[in-house]
């Protein structure tokens, strides 16, 4: 599957992915993925800022408040239609094509976007290119060790996680289409809209790192993210995120 081909089912997406997470039916991203990412992010504030595969615009909004002057940009017309925020360009555009001059950014983002192209090298040079020197690149990915082709949740008969069996981890998937929508919306929201059909491509560990330094970055800091038990009790949903890491965020510098 090439590039053209997943966006495609990303443009199909975007209408129920927009009123789903913005009802708040995202719960890994809202309350474990994005604060985790922003705990990490440098200050930000008077940069101009480029957010890769911005979506509508959710965590461009986020990065707004923290004092940013940000430029949003998705390859789906419907999701840059439906994005807003005081203050931010949005535009529709590809990672592996982006539409500026070379060194025209203080810094970019790039959440849980990246590891949905056919290939992520191609998007972190784009990203580097339009970096200034001495800025970053910082971005979250679905983990490469335990988002595997074969993957089981094994729970307890009380129904907590006690394990996540992974497999197959060297199998590409190359971009074999998965169905789902999100587990906490209830039956009347779900039924409004279809399931999201997700392209799926899965890399290494060591394709995403060696990406990173063939682009010309240095890697500065990792992160896996982890639930308190405090977000646990308020949100039951995310315990199994405290047996596995289901998301890694990297810190990439320019020097």
């Amino acid at each position: 599957m090439n590039e053209q081909e997943a966006a495609a089912y990303w443009e199909q997406n975007a209408e129920a992915w927009t009123a789903l997470s913005r009802a708040g039916f995202d719960v890994y991203r809202d309350h474990l993925n994005t604060p985790a990412f922003l705990k990490m992010l440098p200050d930000i504030t008077g940069l101009n800022g480029l957010d890769i595969g911005c979506g509508e615009g959710h965590n461009t909004r986020l990065l707004a408040q923290q004092g940013a002057t940000l430029t949003g940009i998705d390859i789906s017309p419907t999701f840059i239609k439906n994005a807003d925020g005081e203050g931010i360009t949005y535009l529709v555009g590809s990672a592996t094509e982006l539409p500026f001059e070379t060194g025209h950014f203080d810094f970019a983002t790039s959440f849980m976007c990246l590891m949905d192209l056919p290939g992520p090298l191609p998007a972190i040079k784009e990203a580097f290119r339009v970096i200034k020197p001495g800025g970053f690149l910082q971005f979250s990915i679905t983990h490469p060790c335990y988002n595997t082709p074969h993957r089981k949740n094994l729970r307890h008969g009380n129904g907590q996680t006690y394990a996540i069996e992974v497999g197959e981890y060297f199998r590409r998937l190359e971009g074999r289409v998965e169905e789902w929508s999100f587990s906490d919306a209830p039956m009347h929201m779900k039924s409004k809209y279809p399931d999201f059909k997700v392209p799926l491509f899965n890399y290494t560990l060591s394709e995403w790192v060696n990406a990173i330094i063939t682009a010309g970055f240095t890697l500065e800091a990792v992160n896996e993210p982890m639930p308190s038990d405090e977000v646990v009790k308020e949100y039951p949903a995310l315990q199994d995120a405290q047996v596995v890491s289901y998301f890694l965020h990297f810190l990439c510098r320019k020097l």
